[in-house]
């Protein structure tokens, strides 16, 4: 996750911005830069590496504006180096940028061929070209910045400085976080309060689409058709040394809403974003060779093995064996050398994935970890390394980190697809597309969080809820019902739902409500029968699809829309309804939404 700040001072600003990003370290970075505003004039400095680097180039040639921002840069478009460093800027603009404009491509070629000069390979840059168009056709920096913001499409945050501006700084947000700081005679923005902190305790939480316009006294805060909104200013109780919740009631809340940013980080690490393709560094093992992929993994990351194993065995048409660790590890089951032991862990300390990894080791396999903690035992004990960049997750049930591992899974599947010959180079290129989409679609959902709320309260007052899916959404119908269990204590099943009749169907009456995850797939009129035969006996049904029709035409209790994508990419967005309904389920039953009872976050033991 990049980090951004921005500081409107009454002295200089330079020193302050280091320290804020320093607060941002957790988010992970490779590269840092600050840029102020001088007597009206640009100023930059930016370094590759560690903030200290940053900061030595600053004590040799500092800037002394007292307006600027500030960023920590996790590579997406272009490499990890200075000249892809932010923040960009032209004599007229500066802009610090966390995401990724799915358009950028097109942008860049239309600019190009206008005249602009490009000085790196970021997507980011697209963004000073055209505001400094809009500039330099006479517009004002406000209206410069609302109409380039209706020219972006994806998941992003930025804040924006101008040339011959002293007091001003524009801040915007689409899917990433962003959060004003109200000083005396001071203004802020920062990706989190915790950036804020040593600064100010008043702070209020952009909403998605929120665009911001500060100067040293006041803040206007504008929708995005430009219409002036209130957003409440709250007392924040964020500090250097602690993650706060935002403005959300708990941490899962806010992990829940962090996932559009750490799924873009995610892919910004394994994707070439100026090509569509995946590029996995680090990664010297040969799909081509490998006779089968033996994935093991326990609870919300044993799912995500289940998900990988549909993208591998159909994209790579490589076979994958799975188990859960704690079986896996005790079964001493045969494994023909040679083989790939892939393990999932956000810990990367699970105690039970730890052993499995060793057995795996000992039977002559290439061992690889995908991991939110890179330093991690398992990590380290692996030949290559695949980190999630989740950042921290404090609440026990699993949320960003889960999809973030289905982002690593699912790049890698495209990568082994490619080697073995069963993905064209076209094929990779538009399976990279739709997840480079996908931060846009899951903050749709976002925004329709509400909807949840209502169909939370009937489940609440259930004991028994099943939930239903087919092929890749299978796996995530398991998923909605770990999730409702761990943090709602209602007993809930997942279930294969070509297997309803073979046992659970005997559950279903009218008190038994039966979520089916049913995106409109070459599966879906089999999914559709299996529907009819809980209707049929008076089960009350809450429908998870993406197909309008039938949420409209199907006598569903309740029924939720998501956003029309590809096959390969519904179980990345398909796994945010059901947490946000196991999420509203939990909080209407008032339990300990964060810490529930007899759960731990990391499993180190036996």
């Amino acid at each position: 996750m990049c980090g951004i700040v921005g500081i409107l001072g009454t002295q200089p600003v330079a020193d302050d911005l280091v320290d804020a990003l320093k607060r941002l370290e957790y988010r992970g970075y490779d590269s840092a830069g600050i840029s102020t505003v001088e007597n009206g004039v640009l100023g930059r400095l930016r370094a590759k590496g560690k903030l200290k680097n940053l900061q030595k180039r600053l004590n040799e040639a500092p800037l002394q504006g007292h307006a600027g921002i500030g960023h920590t840069r996790w590579a997406t478009h272009g490499a990890p180096n200075e000249s892809n460093a932010h923040p960009h800027m032209t004599d007229k603009v500066a802009v610090v940028h966390n995401g990724i404009i799915e358009n950028f491509k097109a942008l860049r070629d239309k600019l190009e061929s206008e005249g602009a000069h490009f000085e790196s390979d970021t997507d980011t840059e697209v963004i000073v070209h055209l505001i400094s168009e809009e500039l330099a056709s006479g517009r004002a920096p406000e209206q410069a910045v609302h109409g380039v913001l209706a020219q972006l499409e994806g998941a992003f945050a930025i804040a924006v400085i101008f040339g011959g501006h002293d007091d001003l700084m524009i801040g915007a947000r689409r899917g990433s976080p962003l959060a004003i700081g109200y000083g005396e005679d001071q203004m802020y923005l920062g990706s989190d309060a915790i950036a804020l902190a040593p600064f100010t305790d008043r702070v209020s939480y952009m909403e998605d689409g929120d665009w911001v316009i500060l100067t040293r006294s006041s803040a206007t805060i504008l929708d995005e058709g430009g219409q002036e909104v209130e957003r409440k200013i709250t007392k924040s109780f964020a500090s250097a040394m602690l993650v706060d919740k935002g403005n959300h009631r708990h941490f899962m809340a806010k992990e829940i809403h962090q996932q559009p940013e750490v799924i873009a980080h995610t892919l910004g690490y394994y994707v070439d974003l100026t090509k569509n393709i995946v590029k996995i560094p680090d990664f010297d093992i040969d799909f081509k060779t490998l006779p089968r992929i033996t994935i093991s993994a326990c609870g919300t990351a044993y799912y995500a093995g289940l998900v990988a194993k549909y993208w591998f065995e159909r994209y790579a048409r490589l076979p994958v064996e799975i188990d859960v660790a704690s079986e896996m590890r005790y079964r001493e089951a045969p494994m023909e050398p040679g083989g790939l032991a892939l393990f999932i862990s956000q810990s990367g300390e699970t105690a039970d994935t730890l052993a499995t990894l060793r057995y795996c080791r000992e039977q002559k396999q290439h061992v690889a970890a995908v991991v939110n903690v890179k330093e991690s035992t398992i990590a380290r004990e692996s030949d290559a390394v695949l980190p999630t960049l989740a950042g921290p997750e404090i609440g026990v049930a699993s949320t960003k980190a889960f999809t973030c591992q289905l982002t690593v899974l699912a790049c890698l599947a495209i990568k082994a697809g490619r080697e073995r010959g069963h993905i064209s180079k076209d094929e990779e290129v538009e399976l990279v597309t739709q997840l480079v989409e996908l931060p846009r679609h899951i903050s749709s959902v976002l925004k329709n969080e509400h909807l949840f709320e209502k169909i939370a309260h009937g489940l609440a007052h259930k004991r028994d809820v099943l939930y239903l899916g087919r092929g890749s959404s299978y796996p995530i119908a398991l998923e909605g019902a770990l999730k409702l269990k761990e943090i709602s204590y209602i007993h809930a099943e997942g279930y294969a739902a070509g297997e309803l009749k073979h046992g659970p169907i005997a559950l279903i009456d009218e008190d038994v409500p039966v979520v089916v995850v049913a995106p409109k797939d070459d599966l879906f009129e089999k999914t559709v029968s299996n529907m009819q035969e809980v209707a049929a006996r008076g089960g009350q049904i809450i429908l998870l699809t993406d197909d309008q029709e039938a949420a409209e035409n199907f006598n569903a209790a309740s029924s939720f829309v998501v956003p029309k994508a590809h096959s390969f990419t519904n179980p990345l967005l398909f796994a945010v309804p059901v947490q946000l309904l196991a999420y509203h389920t939990a909080v209407f039953m008032g339990t300990d939404v964060d810490q529930p009872r007899n759960l731990a976050k990391s499993v180190t033991v036996e």
